[in-house]
């Protein structure tokens, strides 16, 4: 029998297919079979209510999207109260996505949340401006993700997966400081920063101006992020980036991603994450691969020189 169970992180999954944050939430179960998901990621909660950002907040570009929706949230008490429980009569560990502004904050809602039956761990998402920072994302640089992600490992004793930011030229070294203080894995990676604008009315496309790129354009940028990553750290990488098919997600695992995360490709089919799990299932069967977890980190890359520039 063909084993797609990896383990990532702290936790066994039946599979490495799992939501990125902000893609998926309860109504998706009246669409797909969610129990048939490796894990439930949600979206970003902060621990008080956050309205976002103005409109429009999302623009369809080539090849992807831009958006700028600001993290709204109702709360972690909204969460605890209506979230959590739903999830509870589903068989996939849920992750909840954090998001504060400070260390000291971040630990205190890691804190809570621990306390939480249903939750079984937290992806921290480090790529939200810093306030103690001059609101720099945490993850710009190793020594601020040092600071946040000691804080987190000392609130919790859940599994922690560290959410990165693509917008650093210091993707290894900054991975490599997540784990240094605890981190169980790291999530390569969250949006590119983009801009696009109206030539007709000669307005930017969003309300922030400025958004998060995703979607196919961004793959080969997270693939190497990947890459870069599980060379520098022995903790598992959880790829995301423009996956929206079995061998999107092959790319990542070849590059060494234990698990990956589907995002953009979800708002245009529903269907795209059981799409990429039958995907992978049947390219083992067609390699005669017995366990899936046998491909990861096994790109052919002897006798290539990496560019060492942006490890």
């Amino acid at each position: 029998m063909l084993d797609l169970s990896v383990s990532v992180g702290g936790l066994r999954l039946r599979n490495p297919v799992m939501p990125a944050s902000g893609t998926f939430a309860d109504g998706l179960a009246n669409t797909i079979d969610i129990n048939r998901l490796g894990a439930f990621v949600t979206k970003t909660i902060t621990r008080t209510k956050r309205s976002g950002n103005p409109v429009p907040r999302v623009a369809e570009i080539q090849a992807g999207m831009l958006n700028a929706i600001g993290i709204p949230s109702k709360g972690v008490g909204d969460f605890i109260g209506s979230t959590v429980p739903f999830y509870r009569d589903y068989t996939p560990p849920l992750i909840a996505s954090i998001s504060a502004d400070s260390a000291l904050e971040f630990g205190a809602l890691a804190a809570q949340l621990s306390a939480v039956p249903g939750i079984a761990g937290i992806e921290a998402n480090i790529s939200c401006p810093n306030i103690e920072e001059d609101g720099k994302a945490f993850a710009m640089h190793a020594r601020s993700t040092a600071q946040v992600v000691k804080a987190l490992r000392a609130s919790t004793r859940l599994p922690l997966w560290v959410k990165l930011t693509p917008n650093t030229g210091e993707i290894a070294a900054v991975a490599r400081a997540a784990q240094d203080e605890g981190a169980d894995a790291v999530v390569v990676a969250n949006t590119i920063l983009g801009m696009a604008i109206d030539v007709n009315t000669r307005r930017p496309r969003l309300g922030n101006v400025m958004g998060g790129m995703s979607g196919p354009a961004v793959k080969p940028i997270m693939v190497r992020m990947t890459y870069q990553c599980s060379k520098a750290v022995s903790i598992p990488v959880i790829g995301c980036g423009g996956i929206a098919s079995a061998d999107d997600a092959l790319e990542f695992m070849l590059a060494g991603a234990k698990a990956v995360q589907v995002g953009t490709a979800t708002f245009v089919r529903p269907g795209a994450m059981l799409d990429v799990i039958d995907g992978l299932l049947a390219y083992c069967q067609r390699n005669g691969i017995a366990r899936l977890q046998d491909v990861v980190g096994t790109v052919d890359d002897k006798g290539f020189q990496p560019f060492e520039a942006l490890a």
